[in-house]
């Protein structure tokens, strides 16, 4: 019997960059545009499950996350495989799972959604008839090179990669070699370009694309996007913006952190935070605490031991201080910052801290996730990119949005030393009236216009309820009969 609601299928890569947005995607179509939702979720082990984020939240239409039995390609790709070869690797591996899975359902789901990783498994809505869709869990630029990447010729390939020449996109800002993707930058692995360039193929041929950015964010990229003369010549599917979709603060509950945030004064302190996957070399966390010390600012931040590339990384959570500083922190850290500082082992709960009225600054990898709370909350930032797409999100950020500071140098190519840092950390949080706080106050009110019923996000996701619907009834039209 066919389901009366059309009935979404979600497949999420591993990592909580993934999970997350798939999750607040799901929980937008099955609260507001009248969707039953599945997520399937891809993970090398059974973990994600004892994470709080894993229980379904509450929606008035179904929602259920589903983990398929965990995918071991530890036979398939070397030690040395970049993230993105190992992801692509397991999202493969994962498709029989999911295909029986869909298999398995009473009735066909309306339309597969799959995110970046995922999009060998548009095949399998091809073949239960389902609309397709791709959700890209970054910006609308990050979308614009993808789709292009398939038709840069070797000229332009070898003048970005080689001469370190900016990278032109049709209609869009050109990336200059110091913020390209990291593929541009890994010279050995021509499987890695093989297969991104397949990606930007098959999310052009999908149905639709969404994406988690908002109209008034990326306006000029979203036209870009959908122009003939630029790349809508390439791009066959809709490209519906649809954020920005967060985690939402949870309840307040008593901690440490907050009780300790409570106490200090409006838009005072600075966050420190690098995500779940960003980690620095020993003596950057060394400079970085000598650096947030010296600005002589209000902070807390969540600290990870350093990985350096070797064996003695292990042994960085031993503490020698007598004030229980860790050895990977100046000596006496914790004694010095005492009035000032609160520093956090290993995780913290970013959505409630960034929300916090005493939160004036965040200094961040800008993952997008996290470059997407900071804006909700209308903190201005200080960038810090690590890897990925995360150069390209700094660049808009401090060079386009004006939101936001980034070092001289970038992290990846040295030490950024802590007279920078305190700098930067001073910069952010000392003039309460500049510039950067006003704007990033105004992309705060228009995200969340755009996610207001009638706004242009949640319009976007009205134009692809509609789709849906349509393809139902075509499809119960066709399961009636003449």
């Amino acid at each position: 019997m066919q389901n009366p609601n059309p009935h979404a299928v979600l497949l999420a890569s591993p990592g909580m960059g993934h999970f997350i947005p798939a999750v607040e995607l799901g929980k937008h179509l099955a609260t507001h545009h009248g969707f039953d939702v599945t997520i399937f979720v891809v993970a090398a082990d059974a973990s994600i499950t004892e994470s709080p984020l894993f229980k379904p939240p509450q929606t008035p239409n179904p929602l259920n996350l589903v983990l398929l039995p965990p995918v071991d390609v530890s036979a398939l790709v070397n030690s040395t495989a970049s993230v993105v070869t190992r992801l692509v690797i397991m999202m493969r591996e994962a498709l029989p799972l999911l295909q029986a899975a869909i298999s398995s359902m009473k009735s066909c789901p309306t339309a597969l959604i799959v995110d970046m990783f995922g999009t060998e498994a548009l095949a399998i809505a091809e073949e239960f008839d389902m609309l397709k869709y791709v959700f890209i869990t970054s910006t609308a630029w990050f979308l614009a090179v993808t789709v292009h990447f398939p038709y840069i010729d070797e000229e332009a390939e070898h003048k970005h990669r080689v001469m370190k020449r900016p990278l032109d996109v049709p209609g869009c800002r050109s990336i200059r070699h110091e913020d390209t993707l990291d593929l541009f930058l890994d010279q050995t692995d021509r499987n890695l370009f093989s297969g991104f360039a397949r990606i930007g193929m098959e999310i052009s041929n999908a149905d639709g694309i969404l994406v988690n950015t908002w109209q008034d964010l990326e306006p000029s990229t979203l036209r870009a996007l959908e122009n003939e003369k630029f790349l809508g010549r390439v791009v066959k599917a809709s490209v519906f913006p649809v954020g920005p979709l967060v985690r939402p603060i949870g309840q307040s509950s008593k901690s440490e952190v907050m009780d300790w945030l409570d106490m200090q004064p409006m838009e005072s302190v600075i966050y420190v935070s690098f995500g779940s996957g960003g980690t620095l070399s020993a003596k950057q966390t060394t400079e970085l605490a000598w650096g947030v010390e010296l600005s002589q600012q209000r902070f807390v931040w969540v600290v990870r031991p350093p990985v350096d590339g070797d064996a003695s990384a292990n042994f960085f959570n031993v503490t020698n201080s007598h004030d229980g500083t860790p050895s990977y922190l100046p000596s006496g850290f914790f004694t010095r910052i005492r009035n000032k500082g609160m520093v956090v082992l290993m995780w913290a709960s970013q959505t409630e801290i960034l929300a916090h009225k005493s939160i004036g600054g965040f200094l961040s990898h800008c993952g997008w996730n996290s470059t997407l709370e900071s804006m909700v909350n209308g903190v201005p930032m200080v960038v810090w990119p690590l890897y990925a797409e995360q150069q390209m999100n700094a660049a808009m950020l401090a060079e386009e949005l004006k939101v936001a500071v980034r070092p001289k140098i970038q992290p990846n190519a040295g030490v950024i030393e802590r007279e920078e840092i305190a700098g930067m950390v001073r910069r952010v949080m000392e003039l309460k009236g500049n510039e950067m706080r006003d704007k990033v106050k105004e992309l705060q009110r228009s995200a969340h216009q755009a996610l207001m019923q009638g706004g242009s996000s949640y319009n976007s996701l009205e134009r692809v309820s509609k789709d849906c619907e349509l393809k139902l009834h075509r499809l119960s039209a066709t399961a009636l009969g003449p």
